[in-house]
């Protein structure tokens, strides 16, 4: 690897904001090309962008102010971005209540009065009980960036364990409530991510999962390493805190360990990426010494625990049933799985329980149907739901009569029932009041042919009458990664889109759950190429049959989806008029070296690990690919704070997409500041992010913006 070091003081000369170089018909920042390379299995690959990964230099954040004010003044400067903000801002202005649960006879709902940045946990005794805050997230910041993330509350109700998080980042800060007086233990833990909390049934303490502090500056950037399982003792420091599982020869993997109902059992899960076979082991809290035994560990698929009764236990498994089906065990023989549910033609997505029942969750064509068996596998009934929608929740206790569930569409705002389960009926519950007539657009599902013949799904919404006459405005979302579905849900931003006249189509693409794992398979390692054929298949579709036209065509996605964004765009720029990337993994050579980029391998790959993945990598790797041609008008977006997908993916990219530019099209790059990944935004800069995606489409594609908004 050859590389040539650039002073510090040289680059930042070069890049003071205001001056500028002409690409096209448009001015960019300057970002100089340095000298990096490195070699890949004997091909020299450049690197020119590389200082762009020192995100706090000098030299690059003199260049991301540059680029903000240049897409500052673009976005500003478009007529119509503020009365798409007041219509955002209206529209949001809702009651949202969410689905309640319970411990015992203490229930749990969130609730957000219109336009708090952040969702407040309330609680109340009884299900008709006075409510009263448990936990205002809203108190914890000024500027709404401290949002609440994972909560567990011990079986008896009297503490809830919770955990924070700051300006939009993965790291969770873990703190404990008392319920019944609302006021904070003194315990406090720090450097926790992608855990939960699972608590002893003597309220002694729970567990959870903990990585070694960072080093200096590594914060938001240096890989992750070393996932350890603690246990913290309820009212010690996290100093006392004690090892519970660690895996010192496999340091990148993830761990996390949950006890069972009964609190008997700690259930022990080992994962070796995000989509990874994981393998499984138990610790009997009677037996004596506590050893952790082995359950599942040939990591042959994936597990999932489901419910157990004593010693017997019930789990979901893609052994031999790539679908997913439901197994029985004892830990008496726990190599004997009996088969309670087979894999059915649909793909089970989850399992949850209550009242004695299980609720089985599958998809039909990337929409909900729901099924409850008894603990014996016997269907007893299939849950009728409204339409091409969404259902979550089911979840509840074994002596539950009741359980809630919500239901949302593209065009259907989320309501709650409660499903009577022995008479297998649903009631509302709770139905929002809000500023949008569903019944005026419609959700049509449609199939199409992607280029290896295979059929894929798409959700097409608009508003009723639509004329097809290649005129619509036209959103594509896509995603293709990860074994996670795209179901349909409700957003207000979607339906301000829909608003203004506009198409909004999901395609569900290869790479995901929606069939299953041969679905997600058939998008991941040296088959990535279908997921950016089946979405370039999913845009021909909308064209064809006149939903839209070229011009009018935008595309959106993020993280695995700007990805997607931007191979598409290099293999096809011909197809869109704008491109909006969020959050985009963009280099695919060196994503593993950051953050928690080494989980991805699963589904990637990785550069460095054979030949054949370099070649694969490198052939539709977005930073790799941009060549001198004429793109269409881009936003690429990102956030400071993002340690999930460094924002170096998106500096670089927006780098060698401006020096190659050809067109007159812009490409822009925004940068949100105490914000990540996505994850606990507060509304107001959720409404200030979407209004300028709007506004950058409305210019971009000729939107003419509705008179009331």
């Amino acid at each position: 690897m050859k590389r040539l070091v650039v002073a510090c003081a040289a680059v930042a000369a070069l890049i003071l904001p205001g001056v500028a170089f002409a690409a096209g018909a448009f001015s960019y920042p300057p970002a100089p090309k340095g000298d990096v390379t490195d070699t890949y299995f004997g091909t020299v690959v450049p690197d020119p962008y590389r200082w762009l990964e020192s995100i706090d230099s000098p030299q690059t954040v003199a260049w991301v102010a540059a680029e903000g004010a240049l897409t500052r003044s673009y976005l500003d400067a478009i007529p119509q971005r503020a009365a798409i903000a007041r219509h955002l801002r209206a529209l949001a202005n809702y009651e949202k209540i969410g689905a309640p649960s319970h411990v015992g006879n203490q229930y749990f709902y969130y609730y957000n009065s219109g336009l708090q940045n952040q969702s407040v946990l309330y609680t109340m005794t009884g299900s008709h009980g006075r409510p009263r805050v448990l936990i205002d997230p809203n108190t914890l910041s000024t500027d709404g960036t401290v949002a609440l993330g994972s909560t567990a509350t011990t079986n008896d109700a009297k503490y809830i364990a919770y955990s924070t998080q700051s300006s939009g980042s993965d790291w969770q800060t873990w703190h404990v409530r008392a319920i019944a007086t609302g006021k904070d233990l003194p315990d406090t833990l720090l450097w926790s991510k992608f855990s939960g909390a699972s608590w002893l049934a003597d309220d002694s303490g729970f567990y959870y999962s903990r990585y070694p502090a960072p080093k200096a500056g590594e914060t938001f950037k240096g890989a992750l390493s070393g996932q350890t399982v603690y246990f913290h003792k309820l009212g010690t420091p996290q100093s006392a805190d004690t090892v519970f599982f660690a895996n010192p020869t496999h340091p990148q993997e993830y761990n996390s360990a949950f006890v069972t109902l009964d609190g008997r059992y700690v259930l022990i899960y080992v994962s070796g990426g995000s989509t990874i076979n994981n393998d499984v082991y138990y610790v009997d809290r009677m037996e004596r010494g506590r050893p952790v035994h082995p359950l599942f560990v040939k990591r042959d698929a994936q597990y999932g625990y489901v419910d157990n009764v004593g010693s017997h236990f019930l789990f979901t498994t893609t052994l031999g049933a790539p679908n997913t089906k439901i197994v029985a065990l004892d830990l008496a023989k726990p190599a004997v799985l009996t088969t309670v549910i087979p894999q059915a033609k649909q793909a089970l997505q989850g399992v949850s329980t209550a009242g004695h029942r299980m609720f089985a969750q599958y998809l039909t064509d990337a929409h909900s149907a729901v099924k409850v068996y008894d603990y014996s596998g016997r269907l007893i009934r299939t849950v009728a739901l409204p339409g091409l929608g969404t259902a979550s929740g089911f979840d509840g206790w074994p002596t539950d009569s009741t359980v809630y569930y919500t239901y949302s569409g593209y065009t259907s705002p989320a309501i709650t029932y409660a499903y009577d389960i022995a008479a297998g009926t649903s009631r509302l519950y709770r139905k929002p009041k809000i500023a949008f007539d569903a019944a005026q657009y419609t959700t049509k599902e449609v199939f199409y042919t992607s280029k290896d013949g295979t059929r894929v799904p798409m959700m097409i919404s608009y508003k009723k009458g639509l004329a097809l006459d290649g005129t619509n405005p036209t959103i594509l979302y896509g995603y293709g990664g990860f074994d996670i579905a795209m179901t349909p849900h409700f957003s207000t931003t979607i339906a301000t889109w829909l608003g203004m006249g506009g198409v909004y189509a999901v395609a569900n693409i290869r790479g995901g759950s929606e069939y299953g794992e041969a679905w997600h398979q058939g998008g991941m390692l040296a088959n990535k190429q279908n997921v950016f054929d089946d979405f370039v298949a999913a845009a021909q579709y909308l064209i064809a049959n006149k939903y839209t036209s070229t011009p009018k065509l935008a595309i959106n996605g993020g993280s695995n989806g700007g990805l997607l964004m931007g191979a598409v765009e290099n293999q096809r720029p011909d197809l869109f008029g704008a491109v909006v990337a969020q959050v985009g993994v963009m280099d695919m050579l060196r994503f593993d070296k950051f953050t928690v980029g080494h989980g991805w391998i699963s589904d990637y790959g990785c550069s460095t690990c054979s030949p054949d993945q370099f070649k694969t990598l490198y052939a539709y790797s977005p930073l790799h690919n941009v060549k001198p041609q004429a793109y269409p008008a881009t936003l690429v977006m990102t956030a400071d704070h993002d340690d999930r997908v460094f924002p170096a993916h998106s500096f670089k990219y927006t780098a060698a997409m401006q020096a190659a530019q050809t067109g007159d099209a812009p490409i822009l790059l925004r940068v949100e500041t105490k914000s990540g990944h996505g994850g606990g935004a507060p509304i107001s800069m959720t409404i200030n992010e979407w209004a300028d995606i709007y506004a950058f489409l409305v210019k971009n594609l000729d939107v003419t913006v509705p008179a009331s908004y």
